[in-house]
């Protein structure tokens, strides 16, 4: 009888790793495409991703580089002080973008310019994405608002 319950156990152990590791796959493969690594300016210039990898870039709009034509095509660039990369953007663009303020797209990087697909901007003056603030400070150019 002891027998009897000792090799259950193990079958129980078993098939509850194989449904776990099982489990583990499923989720990984399905959220494989909803990860979208963040890099900064600087890193996209020194190490290219490849052209089929999607990323968020983030950083300050260049200002002066702001620039669009009737079919709401924006191209412009975005710096972390110690880079730039060229942006071009078919679509809407929220109301808080402008030059000289933090901004974070997701897109892909072909031919030298960031084809992006998404576009966010600061949420108000003293805003900007977490990611752009350890950018610039990775860079030395950060400077916190209101001296805090």
């Amino acid at each position: 009888m002891k027998g009897l319950k000792k090799k259950r156990r193990i079958q129980i152990i078993a098939v509850a790793t194989v449904a776990l590791t099982l489990s583990t796959a499923l989720i990984g493969y399905a959220l494989r495409d909803g990860i979208n690594f963040f890099r900064s300016p600087t890193q996209v210039v020194e190490t290219p991703p490849s052209e089929s990898e999607t990323f968020r870039i983030g950083g300050l709009v260049e200002e002066g580089t702001l620039t669009t034509n009737s079919n709401n095509e924006f191209t412009f660039s975005v710096t972390d002080g110690g880079a730039s990369v060229p942006v071009a953007y078919t679509g809407i663009l929220p109301d808080l973008f402008k030059e000289g303020e933090g901004m974070v797209g997701t897109g892909k990087y072909i031919n030298g310019v960031f084809q992006a697909t998404e576009i966010l901007a600061k949420h108000d003056e003293t805003y900007m994405p977490v990611e752009v603030i350890d950018a610039l400070k990775e860079q030395g150019v950060y400077q916190a608002p209101n001296g805090s």
